[in-house]
């Protein structure tokens, strides 16, 4: 008994076959598209250079766009404790500072990346991130920070903090000008007693 196939599975079957086929083809005589590049690898977090509790305190800063300005920068910075900049510790840890634009203080991480470097920026963004600020200098009384987002280094240029007075003492208030007390005067002597 010969089994005949229907002329209906058999243009199936020669349709899967072509596809089959046009896909091959297709993938073979096409160039590769290319493909979105893949992104950045993710900068590991790793221990800052120094604790956060080490820049909390009273600063005067300044900035400079020039590194020519630095030394000038660092004496004004000096100047500017009369109004101090004053960076406290955040209630998860971090240090209470503005970010670029921000007229109040947001708690930011110490974060430590390879190479040594420090970034102060928002915990959730890894360190270098385009809010952070690297930390350039730092060795107990001067701090200098540079923003990492070209845009805002461009307007607010290099921060130079410099530490006011010793940590966690206030200024010395200028002493008053008194008058000065005039002197007593001398006590007379007694008379000489006559001679008998």
């Amino acid at each position: 008994m010969s089994r005949s196939t229907s002329p209906r599975s058999s243009i199936l079957a020669v349709a899967i076959l072509a596809l089959a086929l046009a896909g091959c083809s297709s993938l073979s005589l096409t160039p590769s598209q290319p493909s979105e590049p893949p992104p950045p690898p993710v900068t590991p977090t790793l221990p800052p250079a120094f604790p956060p509790q080490d820049i909390v305190g009273r600063w005067g800063l300044a900035a400079y766009h020039r590194d020519e300005d630095r030394g000038r920068t660092e004496a004004a910075a000096a100047g500017g404790c009369r109004q101090p900049y004053v960076i406290t510790m955040g209630p998860t840890g971090g240090v209470m500072m503005h970010l670029a634009d921000q007229s109040t203080p947001t708690e930011l991480r110490l974060k430590g990346a390879p190479g040594g470097k420090t970034y102060i920026g928002l915990a959730e963004d890894p360190p270098g991130s385009q809010a952070d600020r690297e930390v350039v200098q730092f060795d107990g009384r001067i701090l200098i920070l540079r923003w990492m987002d070209s845009e805002v280094q461009g307007r607010y240029g290099t921060m130079v903090y410099v530490r006011c007075g010793a940590e966690g003492q206030k200024p010395p208030k200028p002493k008053a000008k008194t008058a000065a007390k005039p002197k007593p005067a001398a006590k007379p002597k007694p008379a000489p007693k006559p001679a008998t």
